[in-house]
C-alpha cells in the first residue's frame, strides 16, 4: 500500500496518494515513513499546515528523523517562517553535522532573511561535503552575485 502511495506521489496524483497514506496510518498510526510521506504529499498539494502537523507527529515518534526535520524545515521555509525553518535545520545538524541538505537549506533561509554572507558560508559548507550538490552551488553563486551587486550599488550612491 505504501509503495502504491509513493508511486501516486511520484506521478503527482496526490489525492489518491493521500487516501492510501491515511489508510496505512489507520492500520499503523505510528508508521513514521507513512507520516513523513503523507507530509510531503500535503506539502506538494500546498497544504502546509497539515504537512507540518504530519511531520510533527512523525517527530513525536522519532525525534531524530532527518527526513521529517528537513521536510518540516522546507515547509516552514515555503510558508516564509525562516527562523522556524532554521531551527529544524539546526536540529538536523545536531544529529548529523555533515548533512549537506540541512546546510544548504539553512543557507536558503538565511538568504531569504537577507543574511547573504552567512548564507554563502552554509552553501560552501554543503559543497565541501557534497561537491556536486547543484542546489548549494547555484544558490552560492546567486548569493555572491547579489552581494556583489549590493556592494557596487553602495559604492555608486556614495
Amino acid at each position: 500500500m505504501l509503495a502504491d502511495a509513493f508511486e501516486y506521489t511520484e506521478d503527482e496524483n496526490y489525492s489518491d496518494a493521500l487516501i492510501l497514506y491515511n489508510l496505512a496510518l489507520k492500520k499503523e498510526p505510528a508508521n513514521v515513513n507513512a507520516l513523513v510521506n503523507k507530509g510531503a504529499t500535503l506539502q506538494n498539494m500546498g497544504r502546509l499546515k497539515l504537512a507540518i502537523r504530519s511531520y510533527d507527529k512523525a517527530l513525536g515518534i522519532s525525534p531524530d528523523n532527518l527526513d521529517a526535520l528537513l521536510n518540516k524545515g522546507a515547509t516552514l521555509h515555503s510558508d516564509q517562517k525562516y527562523r522556524k525553518a532554521i531551527e529544524c535545520y539546526d536540529e538536523a545538524l545536531r544529529i548529523d553535522k555533515k548533512c549537506a541538505m540541512a546546510l544548504a537549506y539553512k543557507g536558503l533561509s538565511l538568504g531569504e532573511m537577507g543574511q547573504l554572507q552567512d548564507a554563502i558560508k552554509y552553501f560552501k559548507k554543503a559543497l565541501s561535503i557534497d561537491h556536486h550538490y547543484d542546489l548549494a552551488s547555484i544558490s552560492k553563486d546567486v548569493a555572491q552575485e547579489l552581494l556583489k551587486s549590493i556592494k557596487e550599488n553602495k559604492i555608486k550612491t556614495q
